[in-house]
């Protein structure tokens, strides 16, 4: 069970949990520095109550840079610099945000602050005795805003990188068993390869002459085969033998339909040393065959283009499909095979969008690609570098 499912208030990104943790979390900060601030230096006068309503109330209004503070780095900082390692910039984006903080304490200090302490003590002040004051509090308030922020900004960051390190953990926990799961039906299913390889071979041979179309089936049945059996073992596999493996798939297919199928294919010529998980886009390309022109008596036809641009890929499939198969495409277990994959494999680096039209269905896929690792062999010895 995914800790969405299982802690949905805690790690959940649906809007009504999100909504409820932070009214949960931002109350219940309000409320204690409310009551611990009524209680340091008090000294009897005024009644308590009175006190703790003007602490609770001036509570309310440190927040909103405790707020500011809070989400700048959970949602600025953390993210877009310290997850990525950049830790000189953290660092400085950090004390940028702590100072900012205190700027608007000090501000609110200066202005409604004491405005809500004559509300409360009923202490008239004229505006000149005001300012005066507000003048003389600027350097204890500008403390009192970084020790507010050291605490609440210590606490936001702390969830942030606890549920952020949870949900990654658990991320990988799932993939293990995944991969474990799918090693078991291979295991189930296969047959060995190398008896495999060499009847597909024997036949071949013998259809080369007297059956030209088998020959070319059996050779491309083959090459998917050994590229699924040897090749699919890894968790990334290069772009390159992933799209000539759809070659190879759409191929078979065209001679499936005696050429009757209108197919137009467009891939980029040069992967860049991209790589991907393998078998991510072919339960997709034979959605499209199963779900759509296999259901068509008239002028079948698939259009698939692949582009990249950087490290990023974009996929667009489309297929014309019957009348009566309107809404199947989307439902079958390649689907949904996938978009658990790419949940697992390319969380928040992804976006797959499907229409299912009357007569046409539509794929629009990108993701976010690693570039696979070069071994060069300097003098003698085997050296790793990466692509930049």
């Amino acid at each position: 069970m995914q800790p969405t499912e299982k802690y949905p208030f805690i790690f959940s990104d649906e809007r009504k949990y999100r909504i409820r943790r932070h009214l949960a979390f931002w109350t219940f900060w309000w409320i204690t520095q409310g009551i611990l601030y009524s209680v340091i230096g008090y000294t009897g006068k005024p009644a308590y109550l009175i006190r703790l309503s003007n602490s609770i109330t001036e509570s309310f209004f440190y927040m909103i840079a405790h707020i500011a503070l809070a989400y700048a780095l959970m949602y600025f900082v953390i993210p877009r610099y310290l997850l990525k390692q950049k830790y000189w910039l953290t660092a400085m984006w950090v004390l940028i945000c702590f100072q900012g903080a205190a700027v608007i304490s000090t501000i609110l200090s200066a202005t409604i602050i004491p405005e809500i302490e004559e509300w409360f003590l009923h202490t008239p002040a004229s505006v000149n005795s005001l300012r005066m004051r507000a003048a003389a509090r600027v350097h204890l308030s500008l403390m009192a805003g970084l020790r507010g922020g050291i605490t609440i900004g210590g606490i936001a960051a702390s969830i942030k990188l606890m549920k952020h390190w949870y949900v990654k953990e658990q991320r990988n926990l799932q993939l293990q068993k995944e991969n474990v799961e799918a090693q078991l039906q291979l295991l189930k299913a296969q047959v060995h390869p190398h008896f495999l390889f060499n009847t597909l071979n024997n036949i071949y041979s013998h259809t080369q002459n007297t059956a030209p179309v088998a020959s070319q089936l059996v050779m491309g049945l083959s090459d998917m085969l050994r590229f699924m059996l040897y090749e699919c073992n890894q968790p990334q596999v290069p772009l390159s033998k992933e799209l000539k493996m759809i070659q190879d798939y759409i191929s078979l297919e065209q001679i499936r339909y005696d050429d009757q199928l209108d197919v137009h294919v467009d891939l980029p010529a040069n992967t860049d040393n991209l790589s991907i998980a393998p078998l991510l886009l072919l339960p997709l390309v034979e959605n499209c065959f199963k779900h759509g022109t296999s259901r068509m008596i008239e002028q079948p036809w698939l259009n698939m283009q692949v582009t990249l641009e950087g490290e990023r890929m974009f996929v667009k499939l489309m297929n014309g499909k019957a009348n009566e198969a309107a809404n199947n495409n989307h439902k079958g277990i390649g689907i949904l095979n996938v978009r658990k994959r790419l949940s697992l494999l390319y969380a928040g680096k992804y976006e797959l969008s499907i229409t299912d039209e009357e007569e046409v269905f539509i794929v629009n896929l990108w993701i976010q690609l690693d570039r696979m690792p070069l071994i060069k062999k300097e003098s003698g010895a085997f050296k790793l570098t990466y692509h930049e």
